[in-house]
């Protein structure tokens, strides 16, 4: 069974070929939102010392971590989950030896792999020649932030997982794939890290899985995590992948009694 999945990462991987020019342009849309937000966070600080517990440098380390770390965790389950539901072959997918979600995130793994791989690493290198983003030096926090990429790409995959399920229920979920979209990239720190919102509102945040996302992985690259919570992080990230599990088993049992296939 191994072996089969690990064969659903490769040929989604593969696939992901046909289609590598689309990224190489999508390196340098990155790296205009990138630059866009450099220029812009530097206006904001003028000068100052810090913002938000963040320096200048840290701040420009941070988004730059973000949205490559963006390239690898982004997926279109939810899209995905939707169309096989409306055009009926999600149908098919019920019937076969495998468990269908779990077939899913294998894909969407193959292509996030595909994404590290050939757009974030040489992103990141273009960044790195561009911008002042400061890359850390120890090698026990690069295994601990990959361990973190590897879980915020489990947790962005069961948010969307959950969005795509509500296809079983509604009849066109396109809207909330939308609202979902801008929620994740606004809470979970992507285009305004968490600690410069409101203090009401970040403390709501804190309560949400959007910041084990982005805000917190990418904190610590930057350096504003010390070292001592790194696994307190990692732990957050853990508790939110087991907790979210509970409402997708449960959406999930109550769409296979009630499949409603719109086409095919």
């Amino acid at each position: 069974m191994i072996s089969a999945y690990l064969d659903f990462i490769r040929i989604r991987f593969l696939s992901m070929l046909a289609y590598r020019m689309n990224y190489y342009t999508g390196i340098l849309i990155y790296l205009v939102n990138i630059g866009a937000q450099y220029f812009l966070w530097g206006a904001i600080y003028s000068g100052q010392d810090g913002l938000g517990g963040m320096s200048m440098s840290q701040m420009t380390t941070y988004v730059a971590v973000a949205w490559m770390a963006r390239a690898f965790y982004f997926n279109n389950l939810d899209r995905e989950i939707g169309n096989e539901i409306r055009d009926g072959s999600v149908a098919i997918q019920f019937i076969r030896p495998y468990p269908y979600l779990v077939v899913k995130i294998m894909q969407a793994f193959g292509e996030g792999l595909f994404r590290l791989l050939l757009f974030s690493t040489p992103g990141m290198l273009l960044v790195w020649l561009l911008f002042p983003v400061r890359f850390p030096n120890d090698p026990l926090l690069w295994a601990a932030f990959l361990s973190m990429l590897l879980l915020s790409f489990v947790i962005n995959s069961q948010i969307n997982i959950l969005t795509g399920l509500f296809a079983f229920f509604i009849e066109n979920s396109e809207g909330m794939m939308r609202f979902k979209r801008v929620l994740v990239d606004l809470f979970s720190g992507l285009i305004i890290p968490v600690s410069f919102f409101p203090g009401w509102a970040e403390t709501v945040l804190r309560l949400l899985p959007f910041q084990a996302i982005t805000y917190l992985p990418s904190s610590v690259f930057a350096g504003r995590t010390e070292d001592i919570r790194i696994w307190g992080v990692i732990g957050v990230q853990l508790l939110w992948l087991a907790l979210l599990m509970i409402p997708i088993i449960i959406m999930w049992r109550q769409a296979r009694r009630r499949l409603f296939v719109q086409g095919g």
